[in-house]
């Protein structure tokens, strides 16, 4: 029995990363066919233009692409905001194709909220201030995403769970989520200069939904989390602002399927083929 569709006012998601291992389109899929929102944010690091040079992007991939280009034809406005890993875009900000937009930020009044959206990657200090090593661990992720896809396959055989290494990882050495970080410190007390009441972001892939007070005041943040570990949006119904954990039950024939084959544009001719898909998509 198909599950109803859920009726949002605005869903946000982030660091999806299509076209790396690490990215888990099919569940993405699935939460965007189970959602009908008015406002879908892309909130970074969708499309990863720093991986794609390896000339790997599943069929998988290119199906969350055209559910977006679907979501756009039957009137749900879907907003691109640029992130560090697809800053390509960044040159396109402010591009208006009928209900998608790009831009590198987004402010909306929710109720009577002053809401900012943004990836965050512009608070993050080693992207600005160490550009190599930001990249240098962007390749050890995926080399790690690449052993954890092996390790998985040899688990499946032995009747075993899949696991995710990198997200153990990080658990391990992450801080605990009620505490303060100086990423965390510098987006609120950039949010209060602005008079902001809730400020959403990405880029760490760690979802959280806490309150920050500083010396100028009091501001909500909430990070959306990601599509490689957490499987999270940040979710707006009537106002109201939630976390959601995607559930998405996958059998084993749907995680390894002769449908994952490769689709294998080059660089320029994936963008060319997104953007023309989507402006035959802005005039319905």
């Amino acid at each position: 029995m198909q599950e109803a569709i859920r009726k949002l006012d605005i869903s946000i998601i982030s660091d999806v990363h299509l076209a790396t291992m690490a990215s888990k389109a099919k569940h993405l899929l699935k939460y965007l066919k189970s959602i009908q929102p008015k406002i879908l944010v892309l909130n970074g690091d969708i499309i990863d233009s720093w991986r794609f040079s390896r000339n790997y992007f599943p069929k998988a991939h290119l199906k969350v692409i055209r559910q977006l280009v679907k979501m756009i034809e039957k009137g749900v406005r879907v907003v691109y905001i640029t992130g560090n890993h697809d800053d390509v875009f960044r040159k396109f900000n402010n591009t208006q194709l009928g209900n998608f937009s790009i831009v590198n930020q987004l402010e909306l009044t929710v109720g009577d909220q002053k809401t900012w959206i943004f990836h965050g990657d512009v608070f993050d200090n080693i992207i600005h201030h160490s550009p190599w090593l930001a990249k240098f661990g962007a390749a050890a992720y995926g080399f790690l995403t690449g052993f954890n896809k092996g390790l998985n396959f040899i688990l499946r055989i032995f009747g075993g769970k899949d696991m995710i290494l990198y997200k153990s990882m990080k658990d391990r050495i992450s801080k605990e989520k009620k505490v303060l970080t100086n990423f965390e410190l510098a987006i609120a007390n950039a949010a209060l200069s602005k008079d902001i009441d809730l400020v959403i972001c990405g880029h760490t892939h760690i979802p959280v939904d806490k309150t920050i007070t500083t010396e100028k005041g009091i501001v909500r943040y909430i990070n959306c989390g990601d599509w490689v570990e957490h499987f999270s949006a940040a979710e707006c119904i009537d106002g109201y602002w939630s976390l959601n954990y995607f559930k998405s039950e996958l059998e084993e024939e749907e995680l390894e399927s002769p449908e994952d084959e490769l689709y294998i544009p080059d660089k320029n001719q994936m963008y060319r083929s997104i953007l023309e898909e989507l402006k035959i998509a802005s005039f319905f």
